[in-house]
């Protein structure tokens, strides 16, 4: 089983992403995976899982939460910070700002997108956005 850090759960919508301690994208997880423990699911939890290809990505077969939450794996506000508005130009964003207020914006607006959608629009934008220098890394 792999191990990783839930970085954003919507109990809500019944869904979140997990980011594996070894790197890489993150992973989808649905509410219904988690079982009777699904109502103590919390950012910032460890979880063991397991991952399978489906026909819209990878998503989680199933997971075990750990037994005590844990700080999130990754220190990201929740809204995005500028790095500097001293020149009064546009502000530029570490890209796991950026990163995070896309994932917000797309999981706000568009419920509908799978995981693997969600982790290829990312890219596709955070590729975008160092080609307009709006992000650094």
């Amino acid at each position: 089983m792999e191990k990783g850090t839930i970085v954003r759960f919507d109990d809500v919508r019944g869904y979140g992403f997990i980011a594996p301690f070894g790197g890489g994208d993150d992973v989808f997880v649905h509410a219904n995976d988690f079982g009777d423990q699904r109502h103590a699911v919390a950012a910032g939890m460890r979880v063991s899982y397991e991952v399978v290809q489906s026909e819209r990505g990878l998503k989680v077969a199933s997971v075990v939460l750990e037994t005590a939450p844990a700080a999130p794996n990754r220190s990201v506000p929740s809204r995005p910070q500028p790095l500097s508005d001293e020149d009064g130009e546009c502000d530029v964003l570490a890209v796991e700002q950026f990163d995070s207020a896309v994932t917000e914006l797309l999981l706000a607006n568009v419920p509908t997108m799978t995981g693997a959608q969600i982790v290829e629009a990312r890219r596709a934008l955070v590729a975008m956005a160092r080609q307009y220098g709006w992000v650094e890394d």
